[in-house]
């Protein structure tokens, strides 16, 4: 048995607005889209590289307000990157956290945040028994 990476679901309650933050500014990619009738609530799936999250409008599947930490090797190029394309509420910054980590944190339209972290060595501060 093999367990594969999560796949988040995120709550958003505007498609529209989804995309302007994920796919126009995040540059994630529409992978598929599922809508209930001709203006149900939609479901759609995102991408950008391996990171795959799920956005859903139906009411139900799950909260707002969730976190997602989403590692990468450079988050100081994701952020420059980001700056090419600025956002009329988002103005991120880059900052060490304490477990020793590059982090940039974003909040999405909804109040769901992606932390995208960057290790930089072993965590500071006890191992709360991890190895």
């Amino acid at each position: 048995m093999t367990l594969q990476p999560p796949i988040p679901v995120l709550r958003i309650f505007d498609a529209r607005l989804a995309r302007q933050f994920y796919v126009d500014w995040l540059a994630f990619r529409v992978d598929w889209e599922s809508e209930t009738g001709s203006d149900g609530p939609r479901y759609l799936q995102i991408s950008r590289g391996p990171v795959i999250l799920h956005l859903t409008e139906h009411y139900g599947d799950c909260s707002p307000w969730a976190k997602v930490f989403i590692n990468t090797d450079d988050v100081e190029a994701l952020h420059r990157e980001l700056t090419t394309r600025p956002s009329p509420n988002m103005r991120p910054g880059v900052e060490v956290a304490p477990w020793n980590a590059k982090v940039m944190e974003v909040i999405d339209p909804f109040g769901n945040r992606l932390c995208f972290s960057q290790p930089l060595g072993r965590p500071l501060g006890p191992s709360l028994g991890r190895t």
